[in-house]
């Protein structure tokens, strides 16, 4: 592609700065879904995603049930970063002539486990070759629906709103690095754990309908951390037109990720700020509520969540806030498709 310059996001909105639309459209691009108003008491969520061979998933480092479970669940996490609920998937696939359909049964094995466990019908698709090109790709449509006026989107924080993340990011990246660096030698329970992770990451579709759920005004946005803590809170970020504040001590790092970065001397805050397909949500909540959403969460699902920062004015940019006081520019280095290797 001949795109000197342009990196994924800017590329998306030169291509759509002026796609027509329609009344019923109550919020097009820019999130992690479109939300169509067709009446009654739901809104439509509608998202899609790929997965290509090579660049998303080997069919080396993971079996086809995890690849089929995660191209779902990649979809299932944009659902569950607008509050709402999956319902219909339609599954594309790009097909190289020498795959083995016992490849393709496995995917769809992974497709009807992950679909099942969230509820979700597949309801269609279709197939075409790839003609020269020796690389599978699955695209998947996913619908959803939620509350009329109760969906969360990216462009909702406000000046002094807390910052929070479930579960513990940084892990799939942990993952991934071990799965590109097999000559490493790592601590075997804490390889199998992070590599879970990335294989099989677990959307957070009823978390983001707890939150959803609470009193308007509680929760201001959300997104999930599909790209990256620092890229995916930088969208957040301009879409609210906020700056924010991250603080490392704060950061909910998992011992088994810790454990692996120091086995290779990493930097463990490389892998939870910058690392990405953890599908958390990171959201914003106003202050004053932070009790009331760890244990919202927690009483519906198990989760964990923590405030890790606070949003500031615009001006002041992202920052990261280190435990000795010391201050610091938040670099966004999370994943491009355009420009990421």
């Amino acid at each position: 592609m001949n795109n000197p310059g342009l990196g994924e996001f800017e590329l998306i909105a030169r291509l759509t700065g002026n796609l027509a639309t329609r009344g019923d459209v109550a919020l097009g691009v820019g999130d992690d879904c479109a939300i169509l108003d067709i009446g009654g008491d739901n809104w439509l969520l509608a998202t899609c995603d790929s997965q290509v061979e090579g660049v998303h998933f080997t069919l080396q480092t993971s079996s086809p049930e995890e690849i089929g479970r995660k191209a779902l669940a990649i979809n299932l996490s944009d659902i569950a970063a607008m509050g709402g609920e999956p319902r219909y998937a339609l599954v594309s696939l790009i097909l190289p002539k020498r795959l083995p359909v016992a490849v393709l049964d496995g995917i769809y094995a992974g497709l009807r486990q992950e679909a099942e466990r969230y509820a979700t019908a597949l309801v269609g698709g279709n197939v075409a070759g790839a003609g020269r090109s020796e690389q599978l790709v699955i695209d998947i449509t996913l619908l959803g629906t939620v509350a009329r006026g109760h969906a969360l989107t990216r462009s909702g924080a406000h000046v002094g709103d807390i910052v929070f993340v479930t579960g513990s990011p940084g892990d799939s990246a942990a993952g991934l690095f071990t799965l590109l660096h097999p000559d490493q030698r790592y601590p075997r329970d804490a390889q199998e754990a992070v590599r879970a992770r990335h294989r099989t990451p677990r959307p957070r579709v009823l978390e983001g309908r707890t939150l959803a759920g609470l009193a308007p005004g509680i929760v201001t946005a959300m997104i999930d951390i599909s790209d990256g803590l620092s890229g995916d809170l930088g969208h957040i970020c301009e879409r609210s037109n906020t700056g924010a504040r991250i603080e490392t001590g704060r950061l909910p790092l998992s011992p088994a990720m810790r454990a692996v970065a120091a086995s290779v001397g990493r930097d463990p805050l490389d892998f939870a700020l910058h690392g990405g397909e953890d599908y958390e949500l990171l959201f914003t909540a106003a202050p004053g509520h932070e009790r009331e959403v760890i244990e919202a969460v927690q009483a519906a699902t198990g989760t964990p969540v923590t405030a890790i920062g606070t949003i500031l004015p615009a001006g002041a940019g992202m920052r990261l806030v280190y435990p000795d006081g010391r201050e610091e520019a938040l670099p966004v280095r999370s994943w491009d498709h355009l420009k990421s290797p």
